[in-house]
């Protein structure tokens, strides 16, 4: 089922933004902001859209871009740390009803 996603709200992006700390020194070009990168990714996930429905403007990175990020998010378990990080504060913050929670699974033949 899709959702509605306008982006992250201050406080949001306040919790968020120690899970994607990156120290590196990176020289070249300024690297986008992270907040819009998971703006961006946020929106195709909770929506369903396709990265070509992406919504352009100050709050969204380029497609390009935060297709990019997600696949390397993806890869160095920073997006995993995210989520985790994610749950671990609604679950403390008793925001979250396991009780209403379901599990979808799919098989196919190999």
């Amino acid at each position: 089922m899709a959702g509605r996603f306008e982006g992250l709200t201050d406080i949001q992006w306040k919790v968020l933004e120690p899970l994607l700390a990156d120290n590196r020194r990176v020289f070249g070009r300024p690297r986008v902001s992270k907040r819009l990168v998971l703006n961006s990714i946020f929106y195709i996930l909770i929506t369903g859209s396709r990265w070509c429905d992406l919504p352009q403007g100050s709050q969204w990175a380029s497609r390009a871009t935060a297709h990019r990020w997600l696949g390397v998010w993806s890869e160095n378990g920073t997006l995993q740390r995210a989520i985790n990080g994610m749950l671990a504060i609604g679950e403390l913050n008793q925001m979250i009803d396991w009780s209403a929670a379901s599990i979808d699974g799919s098989f196919s033949p190999r």
